[in-house]
């Protein structure tokens, strides 16, 4: 039987990269992206991958995801995120309906799939992977939106690996990479210097194949 694999964000950017590269490894994928058509396309070639467009906010649409695993689930990785306004605004006058669709993305949504696919990768002894951030950490001026939401996430990550011995839950930085949600953070700015998605991808194999114990990481620091 193939090894299963949940990946949210998975139309472009690191959760394409990542998506394609199991899906040569033989793993069934089920994709989740917002845009259907831009996810059809990415995995025409892909007969392994599953394509269920939506939004991971979407309580109908997590338990469709959920549906497709009933037969098992071997990882979840948490991907999908939403940047928030662009250009960021400064928290002083950060509209709160605004953050409340940025923690309802980053934040409740990776809980809320976690929740329900939580029986199955217990019963696999498989692995969650939460996508964080370096703006998580560092209090980078006009990220007070998106890094706060990555942060709440580390800790709910955290408390996760230390309540859940049989499940391996890491939080993974992948850095500054080349991709639409960075180039929004950045509007107008040339970020072709930024590294592609694929470069993070080794990494993030190391965390699914390997046996290194629950935590956060950076990319940079487990790369192949």
């Amino acid at each position: 039987m193939k090894n299963t694999a949940v990946i949210t964000g998975a139309s472009r950017g690191l959760g394409l990269a990542l998506a394609t590269g199991l899906a040569r490894r033989g793993w069934h994928v089920v994709a989740d992206g917002r845009d259907g058509d831009r996810l059809e396309k990415a995995f025409a070639d892909f007969p392994v991958v599953t394509t269920i467009s939506g939004d991971v906010a979407d309580p109908g649409h997590r338990a469709r995801l959920a549906e497709t695993t009933k037969d098992g689930l071997d990882l979840l990785v948490n991907n999908a995120s939403t940047l928030g306004p662009s250009p960021q605004p400064r928290l002083a006058g950060y509209p709160l309906s605004e953050l409340e669709r940025v923690y309802a993305v980053n934040t409740f949504a990776p809980l809320a799939l976690i929740q329900l696919l939580l029986p199955h990768l217990r019963k696999s002894r498989g692995r969650v992977i939460d996508i964080s951030s370096d703006a998580a950490v560092e209090p980078y001026a006009g990220w007070g939106g998106y890094g706060s939401s990555k942060a709440a996430l580390d800790q709910l990550t955290a408390i996760l690996a230390a309540e859940e011995p049989d499940v391996r839950v890491y939080s993974c930085d992948p850095g500054d990479m080349n991709t639409d949600l960075h180039q929004r953070a950045f509007p107008g700015e040339d970020i072709s210097d930024r590294p592609a998605p694929e470069t993070v991808v080794p990494a993030l194999l190391r965390l699914i194949e390997e046996d290194l114990p629950s935590g956060r990481y950076r990319a940079a620091e487990v790369a192949r």
